[in-house]
């Protein structure tokens, strides 16, 4: 089936089998991410649980009127961070949480597709309350020219067009990728992905909420302050208060009475 070609995405529902098709003039591409994220987000909201044996994938691609290419390449995408794995003689089943690769960027923005639980909020501020303070204290120690150049852009950049813009966003995780590379350790840098994910994802759902807080922009520039003055101390203590602010935010949106 060519690339323009109405497709069908369909609803499947694990219990009959069965669902609701939805058609669209779609690449073969975007058919692939469009079913790995909805098979995704069945599986971590838990409509799929550990063990579910996934439909073949011929009757996948019958179902669903997409190539078996499409599944086939789905199928790869969630094998590949850890939410499948074919079995012998049973077919490819939905594994434990224990094996998700849960620092992927693609499996945060998954989990935060829905209203996330309070549990995978709680771990992404404490996976971040763990490296970031670290990281400021090293790179306070460690950056140099370009590095503060980087940030200080990141930081013009969020001021000029706030958070509240996709070119806002994109700076306030540039400005924590800088940070990162600042700190001159390859396994810290390694993370970025993870923690630029976990920064954007925090932020549009306080955004999205109205509960974005105080001048993050200011929060921001004081991390950058300690750094550039090789304070280690005070870049520690200034990214922790930002990390916890921000978790304050969401806390107390989904909690009012905190």
């Amino acid at each position: 089936m060519s690339k323009d070609k109405r497709r069908q995405i369909v609803t499947w529902d694990s219990d009959t089998g069965e669902g609701q098709s939805v058609s669209g003039r779609l690449s073969s591409s975007r058919l692939h991410d469009m079913l790995a994220q909805k098979l995704a987000t069945e599986i971590i909201s838990g409509h799929r649980l550990p063990g579910d044996v996934l439909p073949t994938e011929m009757d996948m691609s019958i179902s669903l009127g997409i190539s078996r290419t499409a599944v086939r390449e789905a199928m790869r995408i969630l094998s590949s961070k850890g939410l499948i794995e074919p079995r012998p003689k049973r077919g490819t089943c939905v594994t434990e949480k224990s094996a998700w690769n849960l620092l992927d960027p693609d499996v945060i923005g998954w989990m935060f597709a829905n209203e996330p639980d309070d549990r995978l909020v709680r771990n992404l501020f404490e996976l971040r309350l763990i490296i970031e303070p670290a990281a400021a204290a090293l790179a306070a120690q460690r950056r140099n020219v370009t590095h503060l150049a980087q940030m200080f852009k990141a930081l013009e950049i969020m001021d000029r067009d706030t958070l509240f813009t996709e070119s806002g966003q994109q700076a306030d995780k540039d400005f924590h990728a800088a940070l990162l590379a600042a700190a001159d350790n390859d396994q810290l840098a390694s993370l970025n992905a993870s923690i630029g994910a976990s920064v954007a994802l925090s932020t549009r759902y306080k955004i999205e909420h109205d509960v974005l807080g105080s001048d993050p922009v200011a929060a921001h520039r004081a991390v950058y302050d300690a750094i550039e003055h090789s304070d280690p101390a005070e870049a520690r203590w200034c990214m922790e208060s930002l990390i916890r602010q921000a978790q304050k935010d969401i806390v107390k949106r989904r909690d009012p009475d905190t």
